[in-house]
């Protein structure tokens, strides 16, 4: 089942002690603008997935956070959220593999979810049976009513 929520207000992510993001809500359109993002295009073809998960992750940060609590500079003085702190923040593993569980991870269990239904026991194949078989050294003919 599939589990709407309706509030199109942002919400605050808890990423580590003393570390949150407070993020818009992860929307279609927010997916789309990030896969057209500059950087995901401007990956070469041999890209690896880890690559791409990262380039993702971040063109979807720059995106979404809209605020966050406990990133300062040097000497710890608090810094405003921008894109290229962001892309610094995710360069922090623990940080990206929060971002990836909290925020993106539901987006894509949401995709997921849309995927799991059975097939109905009285649907339109209920009963069906194989019709293609192996060959066994020469053509087999289907038999003739």
């Amino acid at each position: 089942m599939i589990r709407l929520n309706l509030t199109a207000s942002p919400s605050w992510l808890t990423l580590a002690t003393g570390l949150r993001l407070k993020v818009a809500p992860l929307t279609t359109a927010l997916m789309v603008s990030a896969r057209a993002d500059p950087a995901i295009e401007a990956l070469p073809d041999t890209a690896t997935q880890e690559e791409l998960a990262l380039a993702m992750a971040k063109a979807l940060a720059r995106r979404t956070v809209l605020d966050w609590e406990g990133v300062g500079d040097d000497a710890g003085n608090a810094v405003p959220v921008s894109p290229e702190g962001v892309d610094v923040l995710l360069e922090i593993w623990p940080v990206f593999e929060a971002f990836q569980t909290q925020y993106v991870a539901k987006g894509l269990i949401l995709d997921a979810e849309k995927n799991v239904s059975a097939p109905l026991p009285n649907g339109p194949s209920a009963g069906a049976t194989a019709t293609a078989r192996p060959a066994r050294g020469r053509a087999q003919t289907a038999p003739q009513d």
